[in-house]
């Protein structure tokens, strides 16, 4: 049997490989991105099974599904919810959830072996399983900002914020190593294109991410007070209005 891993995450993609080996499956070959597998199965032999990632370094494993006529068995390595899993069971295709359980490996292999015949290929409807995973209803938040800096670009990772404020009219961004940065927009904008889970905007002036926050301190007139890392240039307060709001959100 032959078979190849596409995950873009190579600790992940050498941990199922050790995997397979325990089970006395070899996979040589580990493909990290939608360009590198097209390329590699343009030039290469089909193998009997693939250990497939959904979300790729530069785009959704489906991509490679339009230029490629994929003739193998394929079992989906993932971590998306329990919901969005309902899309294999429809379609009878093998999924393993992330993180990759031994035992849950060893049933699915039984299961494409016990497969007949194994000359036809899996049945897959991609475009529906696409569509409930990738659902246009789900909103897509900001991941990173593309900021000028004199004659350059500079990008910053949505992990790397600190804080978003206001002053005189603009709106900043505070960085985890203690920088600030010009956006363009405004606080009401940005806080459409932040994901709420993670971002709250505790007043007019700051949105803030959970991750960041040090301390909270009870504050003058039923406010709280927030300690960040590195910003210091004025309080960060909870307005009254929003104190309940923010205690639901923290949990």
């Amino acid at each position: 049997m032959t078979t190849i891993i596409i995950e873009d995450e190579k600790p992940s993609a050498r941990l199922l490989q050790r995997k397979l080996q325990k089970l006395a499956i070899e996979t040589d070959t580990m493909l990290h991105s939608v360009e590198e597998a097209i390329n590699w199965f343009q030039n290469n032999p089909h193998p009997d099974l693939i250990f497939l990632d959904i979300q790729l370094s530069d785009g959704l494993s489906f991509e490679i599904f339009d230029v490629i006529d994929i003739k193998s068995a394929i079992i989906f390595t993932t971590a998306y919810d329990e919901y969005a899993l309902r899309a294999f069971k429809l379609n009878s295709i093998d999924y393993l959830l992330k993180p990759i359980d031994e035992e849950d490996l060893e049933i699915a292999i039984n299961k494409f072996k016990a497969r007949q015949p194994k000359s036809e290929p899996m049945s897959l409807d991609l475009e529906m399983i696409k569509k409930m995973l990738v659902s246009p209803d789900v909103k897509s938040y900001k991941k990173r900002f593309t900021i000028k800096t004199g004659q350059h670009l500079k990008m910053i990772n949505i992990e790397e914020v600190e804080c978003f404020y206001s002053e005189n009219k603009g709106t900043y961004l505070h960085t985890i190593d203690n920088r600030d940065y010009l956006l363009e927009g405004t606080l009401e904008q940005l806080e459409t294109e932040l994901d709420p889970k993670d971002f709250f905007r505790v007043s007019r002036k700051f949105i803030v991410p959970m991750k960041t926050i040090k301390d909270i301190v009870v504050y003058s007139n039923s406010r709280l007070k927030l300690i960040l890392p590195t910003y210091k240039e004025d309080e960060v307060i909870v307005s009254r209005e929003r104190v309940n709001d923010f205690k639901s959100w923290i949990g």
